[in-house]
């Protein structure tokens, strides 16, 4: 395997690149070969244009930085970044199990132990972050992954920031935000907290616990903060979405004096050894399938582009991405 000091040399020319995984605004990702080492990796492929017309240097400069100081089991680590004259590449770990949302659409809803082993790994990821003072602000089924064994990857930094106290800036998909988001008061790692209610609410049940039509609606449900909860909801799966869904961030479970000590001693995680989990130890609850170390059956097929055409930028425009 390779490691972030084999890859700090890398550029585009050691990889093949092969299909795409996933498409945003300023590009896609795809799966790449590294010619030498023959191991897959996901890279990110942004177009600098776009990114400047959108105003946002500065912000993928900083989902950089902050992935570089990420490693963890439970995220998608970046092995490198680089970029030429129109485009920006970071390198990933190919996350070959494909989206947790998949997975979920297709049961319908997770069985309350399923649910519970996704929860506890996701609760180790989001602990290593905030002590970083790190703020995700992004969760939802989509964003994580599953890897070669069925276990969960947070991938997707693009909301994340770093905060040590609180910021202002309103971010993250409708079902998912928290109050204090909605409301413009200001919001810290609590958010963080809110959003893992929201999706073991909807792990268990197979929906949000706030949706509607119109995100106008949404947000008044939330605000409102009442959970209902269907009468087959493991009882203590229920206290624990209940404590993380608390309408005042101050008293949300997780932001409380014992920090997130008091998530992992909830009695929902009653027994659970949160070093083998870290490790590893156990095996994952849902089977990936796969072929071969490139095999992409698990993420949906999008049509390939040649998407290199476009005049050149200017020397200013080029300076932009000098901290890149």
């Amino acid at each position: 395997m390779s490691t972030a000091a084999d890859a700090a040399s890398w550029k585009l020319s050691d990889f093949e690149l092969k299909q795409t995984l996933g498409t945003g605004s300023f590009g896609r990702v795809r799966l790449c070969k590294h010619k030498s080492t023959n191991e897959y990796f996901a890279m990110k492929c942004l177009k600098k244009r776009e990114i400047i017309k959108m105003k946002q240097v500065q912000h993928i400069i900083a989902e950089k930085n902050l992935l570089s100081e990420l490693s963890h089991p439970f995220i998608v680590n970046m092995l490198c970044s680089f970029q030429d004259d129109r485009k920006l590449y970071l390198v990933l770990e190919f996350v070959i199990g494909g989206e947790m949302f998949t997975h979920l659409r297709t049961a319908g809803r997770f069985p309350n132990d399923v649910a519970k082993f996704y929860h506890a790994e996701l609760v180790l990821a989001f602990e290593f972050m905030h002590t970083k003072d790190i703020i995700y602000r992004d969760l939802k089924p989509e964003n994580l992954l599953l890897d070669n064994k069925g276990h969960i990857k947070i991938t997707d930094f693009g909301f994340a920031k770093k905060v040590p106290e609180r910021t202002f800036t309103l971010c993250g998909t409708p079902e998912y935000l928290a109050p204090e988001v909605i409301q413009s008061k200001g919001h810290g790692k609590a958010v963080d907290w809110w959003t893992m209610g929201i999706l073991l609410y909807e792990f268990i049940a197979g929906y949000p616990p706030f949706f509607d039509d119109s995100p106008y609606r949404i947000y008044e449900k939330i605000i409102e903060g009442k959970v209902k909860f269907p009468n087959w909801f493991d009882s203590r799966a229920r206290d624990l979405v209940k404590g993380l869904l608390v309408i005042d961030h101050t008293k949300r479970l997780g932001t409380l004096k014992n920090g997130v000590a008091d998530i992992k001693g909830h009695p929902y995680f009653h027994g659970a050894n949160w070093d083998k989990l870290f490790a590893r130890h156990y095996p994952a609850p849902i089977p990936v399938k796969v072929k071969s170390a490139g095999d992409t059956s698990n993420f949906e097929s999008y049509p390939e582009s040649n998407d290199d055409r476009g005049a050149p930028l200017t020397p200013a425009q080029q300076a932009e991405f000098k901290d890149f």
